[in-house]
């Protein structure tokens, strides 16, 4: 299994939106959340991180190919995907797949190796 990691800002104000899209994914959208990392083969987490910059998402992805899931689902079409999307550009500010076709975070150093 493979480890991805990426951090994203939240738009200045949008913190509670984006409570809210959680709240989503944790709750009414959450079998179709989970269907759609299962089949990009990754298992993803989501953290929140306050900082004096500014709010932040940590989110990692571990499986075979995490790069390949991130690019793949940012250019979903189906209905959650198209959902999710725009759910990240409105609290995030930007276009996902413009992110995916850019360079991926590099791990920098591993305490395992």
């Amino acid at each position: 299994m493979t480890l991805g990691a990426a951090a994203f800002p939240i738009l200045p104000g949008k913190t509670d939106d984006w409570r809210k899209f959680i709240a989503e994914l944790n709750g009414g959208r959450r079998e179709a959340f989970q269907a759609s990392r299962k089949a990009l083969g990754v298992h993803e987490r989501t953290f929140f991180q306050p900082t004096p910059m500014g709010d932040l998402v940590v989110l990692t992805l571990e499986g075979d190919d995490p790069a390949a899931a991130f690019v793949k689902f940012a250019h979903g079409t189906d209905e959650f995907s198209t959902w999710f999307l725009a759910q990240v550009k409105d609290l995030h500010g930007f276009d996902l797949a413009d992110v995916a076709s850019g360079p991926m975070p590099m791990l920098v150093v591993d305490s395992a190796s």
